[in-house]
């Protein structure tokens, strides 16, 4: 018989699995993956802001999130440091800030590797409802963004000449990507949240003929890595957020064997 706590920590890891999928299927075929990442570092900062502050670590998180977005996109309109270069100096300086700020809370216990590498089995009923309310919020948007978005994906100047608000959609995708990352932060933590957004969205590219496909595949495939990473941490007593990003990855692999061939 398993406790309430399991169920509690798959029906989150689940939450976020379901927005994940969809969302990381842009991050795959945009290149972006290091800006996911760079986003992720940034929550650790975001935590920091919230005991400061005294709200809520998720309000925090997605604060530093959502501007850390904004400040790139403002600051990619310059022409002397390339978008990687920009990502790595503002992501590792957030990061470091985070870390530095808290080891100032010397008066709070803070377990610093359950932010980092995520704490599934804390997840309580007030976490659940964060992560469905960021969940459902960021696919009813992708939903409505997502034909626009599509097309800027494949050729993002013949969108513009065909009147799509290329800056506009962007700046929307990326605020979705910075919600997922601060509601998905308790369950796989700041360093291997972009994990649940790529992993899956690679490993459903082989078995799809279409973008919609490709999706809704990305988050079966988390949910089933969600699932398949709890039971195992059950089962052997091993880190739950490095669990479920294992099975994922072994996921991958099977579809790399096993998948359909294509020249």
């Amino acid at each position: 018989m398993l406790d309430d706590f399991f169920w509690r920590a798959m029906l989150g890891g689940l939450g976020v699995a379901l927005a994940a999928g969809p969302l990381g299927c842009f991050v795959v075929w945009r290149r972006m993956a290091y800006f996911g990442a760079s986003i992720a570092h940034t929550a650790l900062l975001g935590v920091a802001l919230g005991f400061l502050l005294a709200i809520d670590l998720t309000m925090g998180i997605a604060a530093t999130c959502i501007a850390f977005s904004l400040i790139l996109v403002l600051l990619q309109r310059q022409t002397k440091l390339a978008t990687d270069t920009l990502l790595g100096i503002l992501a590792h300086a957030a990061l470091a800030t985070g870390l530095v700020a808290l080891s100032f809370m010397k008066d709070m216990r803070i377990d610093l590797m359950a932010y980092l590498f995520g704490d599934i089995l804390s997840v309580s009923a007030t976490d659940i409802l964060w992560i469905y309310a960021g969940s459902s919020l960021s696919l009813a948007v992708l939903v409505v963004i997502w034909r626009a978005l599509l097309a800027i994906t494949v050729h993002e100047e013949l969108a513009r000449a065909e009147g799509i608000p290329v800056d506009t959609v962007q700046m929307v995708f990326t605020l979705l990507l910075a919600i997922v990352i601060a509601v998905s932060m308790k369950i796989v933590g700041a360093l291997l949240i972009i994990s649940l957004l790529i992993i899956p969205a690679a490993t459903a590219r082989p078995f799809s003929r279409s973008p919609e496909r490709m999706a809704v595949f990305a988050s079966l495939i988390g949910m089933f890595a969600v699932a398949g990473g709890l039971f195992a941490s059950f089962q052997w007593d091993t880190p739950s957020g490095p669990s479920i990003v294992v099975a994922a990855f072994l996921l991958f692999a099977a579809s790399l064997f096993f998948g359909p061939k294509r020249l």
